[in-house]
This record gives C-alpha cells, structure tokens and sequence, in this order.
C-alpha cells in the first residue's frame, strides 16, 4: 500500500510564492512517475508537472517558467516550487503516483494513488 501527503498550501498574494511537498510511504517503485494536478471549483482536475524515474521533468504550458518539480529521492518526497503566482492558479493541488510509467504523464486516469489534497489560493 501507499500513502501519499501533500502539505505547503496556502493563501499568497499574486506574485507570491509556495512549496508544495507530497511525502510517499508504503512500497516503492522503480519505474515510476510522480505527478502534481490541481482542481479549481466545477472544472476537471488538470495537469500541472510531473517527474519520471529517470529524472525527466514535464511541465503544463501554464505553469511553465513559474513553477518547479523536484524531488528527494532519499525522503520520498516530491516537491512543487511555485513562483509568480496568479488568482488562476487557486485549486486544490493534489499529488499522484504512477507506479509504473507507461509513456504519459498528463493523463489523470493513469496514477494509482493520489493524495487528499491541499488548498493552494491566490488572492489579494
């Protein structure tokens, strides 16, 4: 089994900042991808970035250039270092475990564990 927790939401200001941390526990994978989606309020939960087992990183149009996923192989986590924030960015963030990495990362349907969540909003 496998537990993901998601911490570091918030309420920023536009142009501000967060780092979000989604910790594993449980069993471990070798080919794996980690991914962050966000969910806004009556939309679909979306792709934001996602990491690979061999480090290769991906980014959603939107966010790139502003956020940034990292991870600590070490403490299992995974982290999402998001700059320059905008009130469209507002959702709940959530982190999801692909535990075997077929060739996509932005497809919600393919990660087999998800955590519960944590609210990230923008606003002055």
């Amino acid at each position: 089994q496998v537990q993901l927790v998601e911490s570091g939401g918030g309420l920023v200001q536009p142009g501000g900042s967060l780092r979000l941390s989604c910790a594993a526990s449980g069993r471990t994978f070798s080919r794996y991808g980690m991914g962050w989606f966000r969910q806004a309020p009556g939309k679909e939960r979306e792709f934001v970035a996602a990491i690979i087992w061999t480090g290769s990183i991906y980014y959603a149009d939107s966010v790139k250039g502003r956020f940034s996923i990292s991870r600590d192989s070490a403490k299992k986590t995974v982290y999402l270092q998001m700059n320059s924030l905008k009130p469209e960015d507002t959702a709940v963030y959530y982190c999801g475990l692909d535990q075997a990495y077929g060739g996509s990362v932005s497809r919600a349907y393919e990660y087999d564990y998800w955590g519960q969540g944590t609210q990230v909003t923008v606003s002055s």
